[in-house]
C-alpha cells in the first residue's frame, strides 16, 4: 500500500491507516497483529548498541525507529534505522544516511526525524553542532524512495542554519496536521521554535503575520528534544529537560488547542528511576494504528554506565487520564526472550543463549545472568525449568560485586533443586543457607518462582502465589541487581519481571 502522509504520532493516522491487500478474492485479509504491551516485554533495550534521540514512523504496516548514533561528536557521521512488524523483532538498517551524502555535514549528526509524503521519504537531521551563526551547519533534510534509504541531501545546504529566537538549530521533529499542513518543531539552548513546511517538505512557509520562526518555548526548564503529536483534537508538545549527560534528563509535556500553542508545562512524565535507569529523555511516541494504544520511545543510560554516550533505546506504555492528560510513565523491567536476544543482560560464567522464547543456561558451577537494576523492595517473577537431573536453578536478587565464580557476588539466591527442594540463601564469596522446604516434581516442568523482598523480610513462592514456601528475615543485603543463576544444573528461564513492592 502507499504510506499515508502522516506521522504515526498523529491521531488521524490511527483512524486512517487501513491495510487493503487481498490475496484471495472474497476472503478478507488477516488483520495485522496489534501490539498491546505494558512495556517492551522482550526486554529494554530493544535493540543492541549505543543509540539516542529516537524518532519513529509507520510505513506500510512496519514500525521504524531512527536514532542518533551515540558516540563522540567526531564519530557521529552516520545514521542507522531499525524496523519491526510487531515491536518485538527488530531489523537493523545500517548507514541509511552518512556524511558522504551530505556535502556540508562533517560531524554531530543528530536526532533524525522521518516522515513520508507523496511517495517520498524524508529524513530531517541536525549536523555540526553549530555554536554561532558564523559556522556551517544546522538542520538539513534528506530524501529517499525507500524507508531504509539510502537518503541523500535534498538541498545541498542546511534548511535552517541560523539561531532564531535564541534556539540552536537542532533536535527537529516534523508533524503533518489533519489539514495537510506540515510543521517542524526544533531547538536547543533553552528555546523552542515552530516553522511551517511547504508541501515540497524542503522549504519553509510563513505564518499569517508574515513571520517564519515562531517561538513556543513552554517553560524555563525547556532544554531540547521537541516532539509533537495529536490525540482527541488536542496537540501535545513534549520536550526534554536537564543535562543530557546527567541522571536527571527527563521528559515533560504541554497541551494546546493549536499546533502553534501556546504551550504551558503540565507535568514531568518520564524521569530517572534509580532502580532501573538514569538519563531517560529525548522521546518520540508510537500510536498503534486503529487503536488508542500509545508508547513512549526514548533513550536512557544503564545504572552502571558513567560515559555520557552510553545510551540505549527503550519503550514503555504511555497512558492517558480521562481528561486527556498523560499519566506518569513507569519504566518497567520485563523480558520474555521472544526476540531471541539477551540485550541488557550481563553474564558471569556459564553458557547462556536466548532461543525459542527462553533464556537457556548450560550446566555450570554458579553461572549468573544479571540485569543492570538496583531494586530494594520488589516482587520478582520468573519461570524456571530444570533440564538436568542434578543441581539447582533459580533467581538472584539484591546482588552486588558480581564476578565469575560459584558464589562470587554479594546478595541472595532462591532456587529449585533437582533433589526436590526449594532453597533460599545468602552469598558473599561463600554460601549461607537461610531456609529450605520440600518440593515435588522439580525436574522438567516450568515452575513459577516468585520472590518478594520488603526491608529484611524475604518470601519465596513456587506456583502457589498465595502462600510462601519460605519466609526469612535477613537484612544483610539491602539493594542490588536482579537476575537468574544455575548451580551444577542446566535450566531455562522465561517471563522474567521485576516490579517495585506495593
Amino acid at each position: 500500500m502507499t504510506a499515508l502522509p502522516r506521522r504515526l504520532a498523529t491521531g488521524a493516522l490511527a483512524a486512517l491507516l487501513v491495510f487493503s491487500t487481498v490475496t484471495n478474492p472474497g476472503v478478507a485479509p488477516a488483520a495485522p497483529a496489534v501490539p498491546d504491551y505494558g512495556t517492551a516485554e522482550a526486554g529494554n533495550p530493544f535493540v543492541d548498541g549505543w543509540y539516542a534521540d529516537p524518532d519513529v514512523a509507520i510505513y506500510d504496516n512496519t514500525y521504524w525507529v531512527f536514532p542518533t548514533t551515540s558516540r563522540v561528536y567526531a564519530e557521529q557521521t552516520h545514521l542507522d534505522a531499525f524496523s519491526s512488524k510487531d515491536l518485538v523483532h527488530w531489523t537493523k538498517h545500517p548507514n541509511v544516511l552518512t556524511t558522504e551524502n551530505v556535502s556540508w555535514a562533517e560531524k554531530a549528526v543528530w536526532a533524525p526525524a522521518p516522515i513520508e509524503r507523496d511517495g517520498k521519504y524524508f529524513l530531517y537531521f541536525a549536523a555540526n553542532d553549530i555554536q554561532s551563526d558564523n559556522e556551517l551547519g544546522g538542520i538539513g533534510v534528506a530524501v529517499s524512495d525507500r524507508p531504509e534509504g539510502p537518503y541523500r541531501d535534498a538541498l545541498g545546504k542546511p534548511l535552517i542554519d541560523r539561531f532564531h529566537n535564541g534556539a540552536q538549530p537542532i533536535d527537529q521533529d516534523v508533524f503533518i496536521d489533519d489539514d495537510g499542513q506540515a510543521y517542524m518543531y526544533y531547538g536547543g539552548w533553552g528555546h523552542a521554535n515552530v516553522v511551517k513546511l511547504n508541501a515540497d517538505m524542503t522549504s519553509l512557509g510563513t505564518f499569517d503575520d508574515g513571520t517564519t520562526y515562531r517561538e513556543i518555548t513552554p517553560n524555563p526548564e525547556y532544554v531540547e528534544g521537541s516532539q509533537m503529536f495529536k490525540r482527541g483534537g488536542k496537540y501535545y508538545l513534549m520536550w526534554s529537560e536537564g543535562g543530557w549527560t546527567g541522571p536527571n534528563y527527563s521528559v515533560s509535556y504541554a497541551m494546546a488547542d493549536s499546533p502553534t500553542g501556546p504551550f504551558t508545562k503540565l507535568d514531568k512524565v518520564l524521569a530517572q528511576d534509580p532502580a532501573v535507569a538514569r538519563g531517560s529523555g529525548h522521546n518520540s511516541v508510537i500510536n498503534v494504528p486503529g487503536t488508542d494504544i500509545w508508547y513512549i520511545v526514548y533513550h536512557r543510560r544503564p545504572l552502571s554506565e558513567t560515559d555520557g554516550n552510553h545510551r540505549q533505546l527503550a519503550y514503555d506504555r504511555m497512558n492517558f487520564h480521562p481528561d486527556g492528560t498523560i499519566a506518569r510513565i513507569t519504566m518497567k523491567v520485563e523480558d520474555n526472550f521472544a526476540d531471541g536476544n539477551t540485550f541488557g543482560w550481563k553474564t558471569y560464567g556459564g553458557q547462556w543463549t536466548a532461543r525459542a522464547g527462553q533464556l537457556r543456561a548450560d550446566r555450570s558451577a554458579g553461572g549468573k545472568a544479571l540485569l543492570d537494576t538496583n531494586f530494594a523492595d520488589f516482587t520478582q517473577d520468573t519461570k524456571v525449568r530444570l533440564t538436568s537431573s542434578r543441581g539447582d536453578a533459580g533467581v538472584v536478587f539484591r546482588a552486588t560485586k558480581a564476578a565469575v565464580g560459584t558464589d562470587s557476588y554479594a546478595g541472595y539466591y532462591a532456587g529449585i533443586s533437582a533433589s526436590g527442594r526449594v532453597v533460599l540463601g545468602r552469598a558473599g564469596n561463600s554460601w549461607t543457607e537461610l531456609a529450605s522446604a520440600p518440593l515435588a516434581g522439580a525436574i522438567g516442568q516450568a515452575r513459577h518462582l516468585r520472590v518478594t523482598a520488603t526491608g529484611p523480610v524475604i518470601e519465596v513462592y513456587v506456583d502457589d502465589l498465595s502462600t510462601p514456601k519460605l519466609r526469612v528475615t535477613d537484612g544483610t543485603h539491602p539493594t542490588g541487581a536482579n537476575g537468574v543463576r544455575v548451580f551444577g544444573a542446566a535450566a531455562s528461564f522465561d517471563d522474567f519481571a521485576v516490579r517495585p513492592a506495593g
